[in-house]
């Protein structure tokens, strides 16, 4: 305990943040338009429950990585497989690692072979502008992958004539490096990235080698703006216990490839607005068993997926309309998997109407989706908002949502698995309710959500004693539950301020129905609660803590200490990270224990 004082003592005088000051103002989020959605809305007047977290948030998480960012965010559940955004599972109020939708600047990143690669997609914090969370079934606005919500990840537009490094070094052979480059041209602006994280792993076999690119460019500004994004992330990992028990003496390793291209330009008139998009998605994953023995056991699985879309807007005395269509193909190929291919095409309509002075909106919308190989599905839905004063709004929203199966779900075999072809996409039914309040100082929101799915796919054993988990289709699973953000903020020898806590609470039927036999859906978070404290108690030091409590459905719970420290000098900024700070026992996801308490210390230069 009294290295846990000591070290909690130096990070809150020490502590630093990754980020240089910036001099421009920040911007209120009241100001922010959602850009996940066709029809574009200021953040006050949405109606569904969508948390957003600005670039002001992401400097103040004491996270070095999207991953850790919204571990932070009440409703989200993050279980994770080791440090660094190494490989972790995306899930949103009790749904499965597939059913939860990432987008990077509206372009759907969603993974044929599976989940557990859909935060591989995430950018590196610096070039990241916001990002959006939507909470929900969110099928009619984006498609069949957004069962129970999406997160959409918006890059900044421009970093003016900048040059900023970052290195850090901390416990377990942590070393990180990157380098932001922005430049303004007359007729174009540039943003470039590279970065390296590196450590030797907090246990057996956890090291791990990331190298992130991403490059965006926005050309002929003054007339037409095109922007074009890539990005290429490649990581290399120990695996140990990812996929199987400690006992069976695995040494696990996997590499895994993302990379993205995508080009699109907005037209505008006064009533009108059009964006087309085209864009390319490649994904590798490798896979072994026994790390010094490739020829033992080993995937290799390699996804493209090539798309183009158009959507559009139109305002008329009527209201907003907003449609759109999105055309792709997907294609694996994988010695585990075989050789496969999908084309869809998606259909998207949705207006919103305006009563009583602007008081009362109502938005019907319906998404229609083909697949070659599922046919035809359609996914109505409606949501509805009430403003009952300048700050408080109520709203409701409710739609039918959809995930088809992964190929992996369909096809992936090995000696304790088999997927089968016979599965039947997921299907589900969700209605939420919710009020929300926003004010300077003060923001607060409640929302009550339900849901009913049918035919959702988990691995499940006949019997204890069976040693092999067949993916089959569960009949049907009700899940329910609430969740609660407050935000206030205050000044102090006019200073900023912020406290915050998310409370979400849990419950659904899936331990009623396979206890025993179940692989996944096991672990479903039953409390949640995180609270953030953010202050600045000199002009140019900041501090923040985190604390997260998590108890799950099994009964297993944990606490979580987190905090950081910046210092801003000129044109340097001096960083601290603590983690764990009190040394909690836990696991998230698997057999996989989480680190241990670490520290990470860092320098930003900017010029």
């Amino acid at each position: 305990m009294n290295q846990s004082k000591l070290l909690m003592s130096a990070v809150l005088v020490l502590h630093l943040n990754l980020f240089s000051q910036e001099t421009t103002p920040v911007q209120e989020l009241d100001t922010i338009v959602i850009k996940s959605t066709r029809i574009d809305l200021p953040f006050k007047e949405n109606s569904r429950t969508i948390t957003v977290i600005t670039s002001e948030d992401i400097k103040n998480s004491a996270a070095t990585n999207v991953a850790d960012i919204l571990q932070q965010v009440a409703g989200v559940d993050i279980r994770r497989r080791g440090t660094g955004g190494g490989q972790a599972d995306l899930y949103i109020r009790g749904g499965g690692f597939d059913q939860t939708l990432v987008l990077i600047d509206g372009i759907k990143m969603d993974d044929a072979q599976t989940g557990h690669h859909t935060m591989n997609a995430a950018l590196p914090i610096e070039v990241i502008e916001r990002i959006e969370i939507i909470k929900g079934p969110a099928a009619r606005v984006f498609g069949q992958n957004a069962f129970t919500g999406a997160i959409n990840i918006v890059t900044k537009k421009r970093l003016s004539n900048t040059v900023s490094a970052n290195i850090e070094a901390g416990s377990f052979g942590q070393l990180n490096g990157s380098l932001t480059v922005g430049k303004e041209f007359k007729n174009s602006a540039i943003i470039a990235h590279v970065g390296v994280l590196t450590s030797d792993g907090y246990r057996k076999n956890s090291d791990y080698n990331n190298y992130n690119y991403f490059l965006k460019g926005v050309f002929n500004k003054k007339q037409q703006p095109i922007e074009v994004v890539a990005t290429f992330f490649d990581k290399k990992f120990g695996a140990q216990n990812f996929y199987t028990p400690e006992a069976y003496g695995f040494n696990e390793y996997e590499e895994t490839q993302n990379s993205l291209l995508g080009v699109s330009t907005t037209f505008k008139t006064d009533k009108f607005k059009i964006t087309p998009r085209a864009y390319w998605k490649r994904g590798q994953d490798i896979f072994l068993l026994k790390r010094d023995d490739p020829s033992f056991y080993r995937n290799l699985h390699i996804t493209n997926k090539a798309g183009v879309e158009v959507n559009a807007a139109y305002t008329s005395n009527y209201g907003i309309t907003g449609f759109g269509i999105d055309v792709s193909r997907v294609a694996i190929s994988s010695n585990n998997l075989g050789d496969r291919d999908r084309k869809m095409a998606n259909l998207f309509l949705e207006h919103r109407f305006k009563f009583a002075e602007g008081a009362i909106d109502i938005t019907p919308g319906i998404a229609v989706t083909y697949f070659s190989d599922f046919k035809f599905h359609a996914f109505p839905g409606l949501d509805l908002g009430i403003v009952v004063s300048e700050n408080l709004k109520v709203y409701g929203n409710l739609g039918v949502t959809y995930r088809i199966p992964t190929y992996t779900d369909l096809y992936y075999k090995d000696a304790s698995t088999n997927g089968n072809p016979d599965l039947k996409p997921e299907e589900a039914f969700a209605q939420e309710i919710g009020l929300k309040y926003n004010s300077k100082r003060f923001t607060s929101s409640l929302a009550f959500f339900n849901r009913d799915a049918t035919n959702l796919i988990d691995y499940v054993r006949t019997n204890t004693t069976d040693s092999k988990y067949t993916a089959t289709n569960i009949t049907k699973v009700n899940t329910k539950g609430f969740e609660l953000n407050t935000a206030y903020r205050f000044k102090i020898n006019n200073l900023n301020q912020m406290v915050s806590f998310g409370y979400n609470f849990l419950d659904d039927d899936i331990l009623d129905q396979n206890k025993d036999l179940s692989r996944y859906s096991l672990n479903t978070l039953k409390h949640q609660f995180i609270t953030r404290f953010t202050s600045k108690l000199f002009k140019n030091i900041s501090q923040n803590i985190i604390y997260r409590h998590s108890e799950r459905a099994i009964g297993t719970s944990y606490n979580v200490w987190d905090a950081s420290v910046n210092v801003a000098f000129k044109s340097f900024n001096l960083t601290v990270t603590a983690n764990n700070i009190f040394d909690a026992a836990y696991i998230e996801s698997g057999f996989v224990p989480m680190p241990p308490r670490s520290i990470l210390l860092g320098v930003r230069y900017g010029f």
